[in-house]
């Protein structure tokens, strides 16, 4: 044989290891059995957990949300506004008067 060469048929001549013994292969399958339901479990668990974090969070965000859009609906869109034209809604009455530049001349 060649060097660095191999021959599979020497490589792969057991392709799984089980004990000759009833009670170990017993012993076994419940191992695995239990590794395999405490994994199920602790995932439920992980995932459990991880949507009480994303349901907190989106319901922070939607509550901040809500309170900015009920905040910026009673405003109007200048920010020169003060507190008593919030109250009276944003109305300002008053009078003007037209000037025109050959007025001042005259």
């Amino acid at each position: 044989m060649p060097a660095g060469k191999f021959d599979l048929r020497y490589t792969f001549v057991k392709k799984q290891l089980t004990p000759g013994n009833p009670i170990a292969n017993f012993l076994i399958v419940i191992a695995g059995a239990l590794a395999i339901g405490v994994s199920i479990v602790l995932g439920f668990f992980a995932f459990v957990a991880m949507s009480a974090v994303v349901l907190v969070a989106t319901a922070c965000i939607g509550a901040r949300v809500w309170w900015l859009r009920r905040k910026m609906r009673g405003q109007p869109y200048t920010s020169q506004t003060t507190d008593r034209e919030r109250s009276s809604g944003g109305v300002i009455e008053g009078e003007f008067h037209v000037i025109h530049e050959d007025d001042d001349e005259a």
